[in-house]
């Protein structure tokens, strides 16, 4: 009788699935999911539920798996992911939840009010530069195509109101200093559900910013 063939075994090749994760990454998505739980994506069972997945993960692919059905949020090295999806494995940005692609359309003033209002077609991403004047953004009658829509003020020394439309809400949670003025949020939808989502970055000096919704008619 031949010699007995002895079994080969293949070693599969590791991929970014299976790196293992650190308690800094885990931490990291769980921060994650906080931010999440604001923007209305969960409710506090999911991010329960989500949040012991995360801590009992062991690779990127288990880790990963917590965030595939967030808008934008997944690791490029753990599963296919669109290009404009935004890597929470990097310190998160300004702009790190429900990442905008394109170019922002800009809109700059000095000495002078800004003013966007009526049937106008609402891009994606604003940076809105004014100072010394007075800036006005009215999206309740606008045509908005995107769910989210980002806005970055840099306002100094002038006031900005902006009005959404009944059904949206906004995230003020990354404006990164208001100084001489304050936040009067007026829809009182900050972290709540609502679509569109106006993701509010950026600096106002000087001067208030009001958020607000349509005023309503006398029988409205």
């Amino acid at each position: 009788m031949g010699e007995e063939e002895q079994p080969t075994t293949e070693t599969k090749p590791l991929t970014g699935r299976d790196i293992r994760v650190s308690d800094a990454e885990r931490e990291h998505v769980i921060e994650v999911l906080q931010k999440a739980i604001g923007l209305g994506m969960l409710n506090l069972d999911e991010f329960t539920e989500r949040t012991d997945r995360a801590l009992a993960s062991k690779t990127r692919g288990e880790l990963n798996a917590v965030l595939t059905d967030l808008p934008g949020l997944v690791h490029p090295e753990a599963g296919m992911v669109p290009r404009q999806q935004q890597n929470p494995w990097s310190p998160p940005g300004p702009h790190a939840y429900g990442q905008q692609s394109g170019r922002a359309m800009e809109l700059n003033g000095k000495y002078s009010a800004l003013q966007r209002d009526g049937n106008w077609l609402v891009p994606e991403s604003m940076v809105i530069r004014n100072k010394y004047g007075a800036t006005k953004l009215d999206f309740s009658q606008a045509e908005i195509q995107h769910p989210v829509v980002h806005i970055e003020l840099q306002a100094k020394w002038g006031p900005v109101e902006i009005t959404i439309p009944e059904n949206g809400a906004v995230d003020t949670n990354s404006i990164t200093d208001i100084k001489f003025g304050n936040l009067d949020d007026r829809t009182r939808s900050n972290g709540r559900p609502g679509t569109p989502r106006f993701v509010i970055t950026g600096r106002v000096h000087g001067g208030s910013l009001i958020i607000k919704y349509p005023r309503r008619g006398f029988f409205g």
